[in-house]
């Protein structure tokens, strides 16, 4: 996978996943795959019925009664997906990593934006800000639509008249 190990620094992905999940209030391990559009397309599928890839997949556990280390639950993220968005938004792989480990994590904690009034909207905003991460997915997926220009065709004659 064209070095990402190197360019995502784990280290510091553990870092901040640690200072993320203690931030978000969540009490127990977080494991996190880093995956393909393929993989994650099938855990998509074969866990939420969509077919297709996404950013980052939230599987929390609930209840857990086993024995050893207690488990808050697990996160999916496309390294596919994660270098197009950070590629579009003018950042890292390192970081957009780091946005969808939150927002997965919101998720883990029990907030849910498609749900609720804008609560995990506003966790994750005052989270963004206290990390010095960009615009997250949700303040992403809210912003209306960049306005493209219209094409003018046949009506503009040379020199700028209408016909």
């Amino acid at each position: 996978m064209k070095r990402r190990k190197a360019a995502l620094k784990l280290p510091e992905l553990r870092q901040f996943l640690s200072k993320a999940k203690s931030e978000v209030g969540l009490d127990g391990e977080v494991s996190v795959l880093l995956g393909s559009d393929t993989t994650i397309r099938t855990l998509n599928r074969n866990f939420r019925k969509k077919d297709k890839a996404t950013d980052v997949l939230s599987f929390p556990v609930d209840g857990f009664q086993g024995e050893g280390p207690k488990q808050a639950g697990d996160l999916a993220i496309s390294l596919d997906t994660a270098q197009r968005q950070a590629s579009e938004h003018g950042h890292s792989l390192l970081m957009e990593v780091k946005i969808l480990m939150l927002h997965g994590l919101l998720h883990l904690a029990g907030y849910d934006h498609e749900t609720d009034s804008g609560q995990m909207a506003g966790k994750e905003r005052v989270l963004r800000k206290e990390f010095d991460l960009p615009s997250g997915l949700i303040q992403r997926s809210t912003k209306p639509p960049v306005k493209q220009a219209k094409k003018v065709s046949a009506g503009i004659k040379k020199r700028g008249r209408l016909r």
